[in-house]
């Protein structure tokens, strides 16, 4: 049986920012590494039921796919809650390494393991020692996709801080050698200062370099804001992958990149829009998460400006994806947490055209699922419950597209005149 201990020990520093000997710093990611392979671990709580725990580890399946890992097993175990040692069980734990060592002994090596909760410097540190792979969780997966996908300095500014928030209190599983006290010189002599004590010192006054640049950054983004002139803002929101930036494209006759993969806009992307005679400009925004780390919302604070400052919310919802409901209220609660729940908004479903549902046959007694609800009965049913204020659209195959731009015609509209009642400035007709 081959063994690789201090490889797996060293790679768990793989998804974090660091500083090397000359102060420079540098950041590992797995997309360096060419198809890794990856296990997935969740729990079964009172709270969770067993399909819960399922879909949140299919888009943990989703999110290593993103960073660039292949899943080959899955492990789940019932609990009240999870331990604050080991997060699971011994007994669970030991089958998981069990299971490691077999697929070493056939020659398929497994490179990490990944939870699908955050996990504390206890919990990491525990568990590492007793699977001896590479253990990440889901807060250092989504930090890693994002160092992958930034691309301007604004973004990974934002997200190196969201990395060192991260990692500052989990100093101690990450280096072995921060237990050393640094020797006295002369003049120095007493009790020294440890490594852990100097590494979480440059941590800290490197953030405050970054939260200094950060309101640089912000202070010019203000200054654009305000150089925009007399026009109404709109801003897509939505869970991440729905097709916010495929929607903007078309709206906007923009090239933003738009991917089936999670977070491929970072940035916030600012487009006019023209409708008949009537300008406004349209915001691409970052998509939400379930479980979306609370140090990345600190740190995209200003990204999320565009949303605070927008006078009108178009809510984007994957009317194809099983669980599109519960991926509305994390959206409606992360725009209550950043102050924006009572802004005009409009929800607009998208991908129709991927919508799938399996009719029931009439002897069936079984209660109905939502796969076997068809589309004309969800559009009656939200139809009925938001009062017209939602719309049903494909982006990608322009369904209802002429009646989009209608509608957000008339709401524009009606919010410019609200806003600028002596500013009657409006284009000529605007043919395309």
């Amino acid at each position: 049986m081959k063994t690789s201990r201090s490889k797996y020990y060293n790679a768990s520093r793989s998804s974090l920012p660091f500083e090397d000997g000359m102060g420079n710093v540098t950041r590992a990611n797995m997309a360096d590494v060419e198809c890794e392979t990856a296990v997935l671990v969740g729990i079964i709580t009172p709270q969770q039921n067993e399909r819960k725990t399922g879909e949140y580890l299919d888009e943990l399946e989703f999110l290593a796919e993103t960073a660039g890992a292949r899943t080959v097993k899955r492990f789940t175990q019932k609990l009240n809650g999870p331990s604050s040692v080991t997060y699971l069980g011994m007994g669970k734990l030991q089958e998981i390494r069990q299971w490691i060592v077999q697929e070493e002994d056939a020659e398929r090596e497994v490179s990490m393991v990944i939870f699908d909760d955050e996990l504390s410097a206890k919990q990491l540190r525990n568990i590492e020692a007793e699977l001896k792979v590479k253990i990440l969780d889901r807060t250092s997966l989504i930090l890693d996709i994002f160092a992958m996908r930034a691309q301007t300095a604004n973004a990974k500014t934002q997200v190196e801080l969201a990395q060192y928030r991260y990692m500052l209190p989990r100093l101690q599983r990450l280096w072995t050698h921060l237990e050393r006290q640094r020797g006295g010189a002369v003049g120095l002599r007493g009790p020294g200062e440890t490594q852990l004590e100097m590494d979480r010192r440059i941590i800290l006054n490197r953030m405050a370099l970054l939260k200094e640049r950060l309101r640089e950054i912000d202070r010019q983004k203000i200054t654009q804001r305000g150089n925009r002139g007399r026009m109404i803002r709109v801003a897509l929101v939505g869970y991440t992958n729905v097709g916010k930036s495929t929607l903007m494209n078309l709206l906007a006759k923009s090239d933003v990149v738009a991917e089936n993969k999670l977070f491929a806009t970072l940035d916030t992307t600012v487009r006019k829009v023209i409708v008949d005679n009537l300008p406004f400009l349209l915001s691409d925004t970052v998509g939400f998460i379930r479980k979306l780390p609370h140090d990345l919302v600190e740190s995209f604070k200003s990204t999320l400006d565009e949303v605070r400052e927008a006078d009108l919310l178009l809510h984007i919802v994957d009317i194809s994806h099983p669980d599109f409901e519960e991926q509305i209220r994390v959206v409606e609660k992360t725009l209550a947490d950043l102050g924006c729940a009572e802004k005009p908004s409009m929800i607009v479903f998208n991908k129709v055209d991927a919508y799938r549902w399996t009719e029931k046959d009439e002897d069936d007694l079984t209660p109905v699922e939502k796969e076997n609800v068809s589309l004309d009965d969800l559009i009656r049913t939200w139809m009925t419950r938001l009062s017209g204020q939602c719309m049903f659209i494909s982006a990608k195959e322009k369904t209802n597209y002429d009646t989009l731009r209608q509608v957000l015609y008339n709401k524009v509209r009606e919010l410019h005149v609200q806003k600028y009642p002596y500013n009657d400035f409006l284009f000529e007709k605007y043919d395309e």
